[in-house]
């Protein structure tokens, strides 16, 4: 295969690239953002727990029944009497050394994480706030009854602040935030909130204490823990690459279910109802927070759609039971913070798979890895993708060499076709027929330069991937203006680049004998020159020093092989096609 052929291959594989990912869009349209309320203290909920469509959780003490009721009450399983209004609730900031929360007295929701080592996309002045107003976004937890008579403290109940300290202070490694409800017949609930320096894994938990008479038995009550959010899609997600973002329930057993939002509302979603370990999340792009119960306690999953396209996830966890005169909690960490994969793996199994690499994980992965593992040495993640595409460049020497050693005897060859030409121009099936055998006779595979591109190609779009999904791209800078490997060149001073060596590469290949084919060739360079101008300037910089190599290492064979060092055998005098 010509080199003319080669660039269309490769042109025509990355547009069917580029259509998939355009399909995919039109397949999952981006759903409206609802009527938000941006300037609200506290987003405005209604959630009603569904009744459960799986079986009872093992381990339950009533296992003929769920965790639910079996019948959801018509409005809401809670009391109208324990409810709060939103009007009369209150928020109030907590400070750590990686993030600002906000947290409303109304059932002790996290409704705001403004993150501070990353800046908003819209306004860079500011820093990016995960659980956001603006998409309605918050985290919720509460207990519930199935049969129980006495009200525990749910999302909605306006809690009382205890006064404490609000902001990790110097040398603090951790503190507590604490929030009391009314006590009702006698037991006293107190979420309370535990920030940790250095870790974006927030403990939450309702402690209890029962001062009454009554025993509350385990299977009348249940402990839920909900992540709710519109459905609109979230900032900065790239028009080049959508990435996934709705929901992720993961088992030991069913491994990582991603939901979309879509699915949910038309009640199509798939994933697993219970089991005895896992974790729920919602999840976009750079960002995930998650639900990460540990132990091997029974729980139940729950996705549902609200009005106002507002989407919840529950995670319900039974009420151990709590005697008169004793004391319990329940308890379930929550991870809100950037999807940097050494930390997810930490946290629990199988979250960093919320990662999103696409159908080409298995390659993005180790890419990923092996880039980390430089950047570990080098310190800089522009200069780590330049090591890592010589590491790649010299993993594919042999490969590459092959190829430039028949595209330059291809260029030597080139008068002797254009004969060929000559000579059978009115007999395809024969000059076809003498081409391949001067091929043969001078070792030339024309099929020999596919090789490379066939293998750069699930390599480039799997750096693609990592480039746009890996958050610790996000606002990494290189050298000079190059200040977000993520995003693109803003003065396009890289595309420039990668056109002129792609055009200089142009000029090393064989001529087209076609006049038509030869403009295009040389056209190609602004093509591809074009279409760079939008993607991560990471993604142009592995493409220039790709580029940059195989012009020195094709210039080099094609010196030898022209010099004589690598001079193909001598034809007969009365070879005709000599």
């Amino acid at each position: 295969m010509d080199t003319r052929r080669l660039v269309l291959f490769m042109v025509f594989v990355f547009s069917l690239f580029m259509l998939w990912e355009n399909w995919q869009r039109y397949q999952n349209p981006l759903q409206p953002a609802g009527t938000a309320q941006g300037n609200s203290a506290a987003p405005s909920v209604s959630p009603v727990l569904p009744a459960p469509t799986t079986p009872a959780l093992s381990g339950v003490p009533r296992p003929e029944v769920s965790l639910l009721p079996a019948t959801p009450p018509a409005e809401s399983p809670f009391p109208a009497t324990t409810t709060a209004s939103a009007t009369a609730a209150e928020t109030f900031s907590v400070r750590t050394d990686l993030f600002t929360a906000r947290i409303s007295t109304q059932g002790g929701d996290l409704v705001g994480l403004e993150l501070n080592r990353f800046k908003a996309f819209s306004d860079r002045e500011k820093h990016f706030d995960l659980l956001s107003a603006q998409h309605r976004y918050a985290a919720q937890t509460g207990l519930g009854k199935t049969s129980g008579r006495i009200e525990l403290p749910n999302h909605k109940i306006l809690l009382t602040p205890v006064p404490g300290s609000r902001e990790l202070a110097a040398g603090q490694e951790s503190f507590q935030v604490r929030l009391a409800a009314p006590e009702v017949d006698g037991v006293k609930a107190t979420k309370v909130y535990t920030f940790r320096r250095g870790s974006y894994l927030i403990d939450v938990a309702w402690e209890l204490e029962n001062n009454g008479t009554e025993t509350l038995k385990p299977g009348e009550y249940f402990a839920y823990f909900q992540l709710q959010r519109d459905g609109a899609a979230p900032e900065g997600d790239s028009f080049m690459l959508s990435t996934f973002y709705g929901a992720a329930v993961y088992t030991d057993a069913e491994k990582y279910q991603k939901v979309q939002y879509k699915d949910i509302a038309e009640n199509k979603a798939q994933f697993v109802r219970t089991a005895n370990d896992g974790w729920l999340a919602l999840v976009q792009h750079y960002f995930v927070t998650a639900w990460v119960p540990q132990g091997n306690a029974p729980r139940e999953f729950k996705l549902y759609a609200l009005e106002n396209n507002l989407y919840a996830a529950a995670l319900i966890l039974p009420f151990p039971g709590l005697a008169p005169g004793g004391k319990t909690e329940v308890r379930a960490p929550l991870f809100a913070g950037p999807q940097e994969q050494s930390a997810l793996r930490e946290v629990a199994p199988g979250l960093d798979l919320v990662v999103d690499y696409g159908w080409l994980h298995l390659i993005a992965a180790p890419i990923f890895w092996l880039l980390s593992f430089i950047h570990s040495l080098i310190g800089n993640w522009g200069w780590a993708i330049v090591a890592l595409t010589v590491l790649i460049k010299l993993a594919l020497f042999p490969l590459s060499a092959a190829s430039y050693r028949s595209m330059a005897r291809m260029r030597q060859i080139t008068p002797r076709l254009m004969r060929l030409k000559e000579l059978y121009a009115s007999d395809k099936q024969r000059l076809n027929q003498e081409m391949m055998k001067l091929y043969q006779t001078e070792k030339i595979n024309p099929l020999g330069g596919c090789l490379p591109i066939l293998v750069q190609i699930p390599i480039f779009i799997a750096l693609y991937w990592v480039l746009l999904g890996a958050v610790e791209m996000r606002d990494a800078p290189w050298i000079f203006w190059i200040r977000d490997l993520s995003a693109a060149d803003p003065y396009y001073v890289l595309p420039v680049i990668m056109m002129v060596s792609m055009f200089l590469q142009t000029k090393l290949n064989p001529t087209p004998p076609d006049p038509i084919q030869a403009k295009v060739m040389m056209a190609m360079p602004f093509v591809f020159g074009v279409m760079f101008f939008f993607f991560p300037a990471g993604l142009v910089l592995y493409w220039i020093v790709n580029n940059i190599l195989s012009i020195a290492q094709q210039w080099q064979i094609t010196r030898m092989i022209e010099s004589g060092g690598d001079k193909p055998k001598k034809k007969a005098a009365n070879d005709p096609r000599a």
